[in-house]
């Protein structure tokens, strides 16, 4: 470590602070050092779309300029940060996709929906149950709490007595029993 220099990072900055010559120079070394594998990783992330994967780029070389202490050899790599902020940011983005509700706009009325034959609708709901009895109780009584029974999380949380956190997540992963219960009796889509 003798005889190496160090940069030396600034604190951290407030939105809107125009940036320094030095800032700049920083960051125009921190581009010219990984941005060519960063847009490469960021491409693979977003899985070889271009104009995402440069908007990762700058996103992620924004977060590094407005946070320099990350970037401190001393706390690790610095391309490991910036490749990990990246894949986080990818992560968030799609999850914000996925969580959109996609919005049709049209000048017709819907059609009116065709009436279900009953022996199917009894037969979905025996099949649906008998899943539900495949699940563990825990699993099964958060189901029936929030779906079955219209709950909120925090009103099934007071029923059950236990936190909101352990609902939500004993609704995720109950979900992802009943699709496997489902799959296990020749259940599809």
């Amino acid at each position: 470590m003798e005889g190496r220099t160090h940069r030396r990072f600034p604190r951290r900055r407030k939105r809107g602070t125009a940036i320094s010559d030095h800032d700049a120079q920083l960051l125009r070394a921190l581009h010219d050092e990984h941005a060519d594998a960063l847009y490469a990783h960021a491409l693979r992330l977003v899985n070889g779309d271009r104009t995402r994967a440069e908007d990762l780029v700058q996103e992620t070389l924004l977060r590094a300029w407005r946070h320099p202490e990350s970037l401190d050899p001393r706390r690790g790599s610095v391309r490991a940060w910036l490749f990990t902020t990246a894949r986080n940011l990818a992560i968030d983005a799609w999850r914000r996709r996925s969580a959109r509700v996609g919005e049709v706009y049209t000048d017709e009325l819907p059609e009116t929906a065709e009436t279900v034959d009953e022996t199917e609708r009894a037969v979905e709901a025996w099949t649906v149950a008998e899943a539900l009895n495949r699940l563990s109780p825990t699993h099964r009584e958060v189901l029936v709490e929030c779906f079955y029974q219209g709950r909120s999380v925090a009103e099934a949380a007071a029923r059950l007595g236990v936190p909101p956190g352990t609902v939500k997540s004993r609704t995720h992963y109950a979900l992802r029993s009943l699709r496997l219960a489902l799959a296990e009796m020749g259940v599809t889509g």
